[in-house]
């Protein structure tokens, strides 16, 4: 390739371009530089000296200054909102909807965010309505996930599974929780003043549907059956009560001290009280749990009496030793204290009320179910969180089982 010597004449040529351009953006960042507020880069040092109270009063400041600083607006409301301090952040919002000029698209923003403020803040009617206001724009489907949440929270089931469908109808995401909707909507129609049980039974259809429409699961599938099961002894139909109960014997043995007393109920009310204990003791045998060491002994205790309970207690407490299975058959122990006492106790000459007073007081702890997702206690089993609302999120195991 031959050199040409005009191409030395382009080198300074470029050289100069190109100052000339840097010294133009130069100029431009420095006027535009000039034209912020102070109050901008005291903020600016407040934050970098992380002294973030002095840096939000400076920008607060230059959105005073500058009403025209949209995006500022919106990152001191997010702000003001992460920090609690809600009031704050639904004046900034509000301000924003109060302007004529807002374009359309900041205008959807600021709508948004003020809904957020009072879902935030626990103003869920308000909420209701930010987020229903802009269910036709670019913010439908986050929209859709925050309603969802809030007639859940407000155990509007009906809502609640609409707006569901409304989700799924735009995106094919699952939605886990819909089957225990429909379960909590039968519930509520069966325990009702004037019980609807047709309706009860078309919502367990629709819970059994949706579980494995979204991938059951063996909590969704476990409460659908027990479900059923309340729904057949409602109707004083106790076979199929037994036969739902049993079901969950075998496909959720987890869930087994949960289906335990009615279960044994079931069998003792068709005459079959036998097989009933039988059939929890080979259960033990392969899963104990502590509901299932309760719901046997007990039922021992009454049919059978003293020695025979007290022998499964040993047996069940020296391959599985358990302070709350002991407080537990002191507690019916000491209940049953008109009958005669076991020729061979726990204890020989023990003061069983002394001694369950003792361990009781240490097994109060123990005796619960815990969130593995928040760690929320509570006596009761809950198939959804009281603590973090989150569904599943409880193991059918007490606090001492799990430890």
């Amino acid at each position: 390739m031959d050199f040409e010597p005009w191409w030395l004449i382009s080198i300074p040529v470029l050289f100069g371009l190109g100052w000339l351009a840097a010294r133009f953006d130069f100029r431009q960042m420095l006027s535009e530089t000039r034209a912020l507020p102070d109050s901008y880069f005291k903020g600016l040092n407040f934050l970098l000296n992380e002294q973030p109270d002095r840096a939000i009063d400076a920008f607060v400041e230059v959105a005073k200054l500058d009403p025209e600083t949209t995006e500022l607006h919106f990152a001191l409301g997010s702000l003001f909102r992460r920090r609690g301090e809600i009031e704050r952040a639904i004046r900034v919002h509000q301000s924003l909807l109060s302007r004529g000029d807002l374009p359309l698209p900041d205008r959807e923003n600021a709508q948004l965010a003020l809904a957020q403020d009072f879902l935030k803040a626990g103003m869920l009617d308000r909420a209701e309505q930010g987020f229903e206001a802009v269910l036709q724009t670019r913010h439908v489907l986050e929209a859709l996930r925050a309603l969802i949440r809030i007639h859940e929270s407000e155990h509007d089931w009906d809502k609640a599974i609409d707006t569901v469908q409304q989700l799924r109808g735009r995106t094919d995401e699952a939605i886990p929780q819909l089957a225990h909707y429909h379960c909590e909507r039968a519930q509520t129609l069966m325990e009702s003043k004037t019980p609807d049980f047709e309706a009860a039974a078309l919502a367990l259809d629709a819970a059994e549907h949706a579980a494995r429409q979204n991938g059951s699961t063996s909590a969704s599938e476990t409460r659908v059956r027990m479900l059923r099961a309340r729904w057949a002894a409602l109707h004083n139909d106790l076979e199929s009560q037994r036969a739902y109960l049993q079901d969950v014997l075998s496909s959720a043995p987890e869930y087994a001290g949960l289906v335990a007393q009615p279960l044994l109920d079931s069998h003792v009310a068709l005459g079959r009280a036998a097989e009933g204990l039988a059939l929890l003791r080979a259960q033990y045998d392969r899963l104990p749990t502590l509901d299932l060491f309760n719901v046997i002994f007990r039922a021992l205790r009454a049919a059978e009496g003293a020695t025979p309970a007290w022998t499964f207690a040993r047996q069940a407490l020296r391959a599985h030793p358990s302070l709350l299975g002991l407080d537990r058959l002191l507690e019916v122990e000491l209940a049953q204290s008109d009958e005669i006492a076991p020729a061979d106790p726990l204890v020989p000459g023990a003061d069983l009320g002394l001694l369950r007073s003792m361990i009781h007081k240490h097994t109060q702890r123990l005796d619960r179910y815990a969130c593995t997702q928040c760690g929320f206690e509570a006596r009761r089993y809950y198939w959804q969180c009281p603590g973090c609302n989150t569904w599943e999120t409880y193991q059918p195991r007490r606090l001492e089982e799990i430890r």
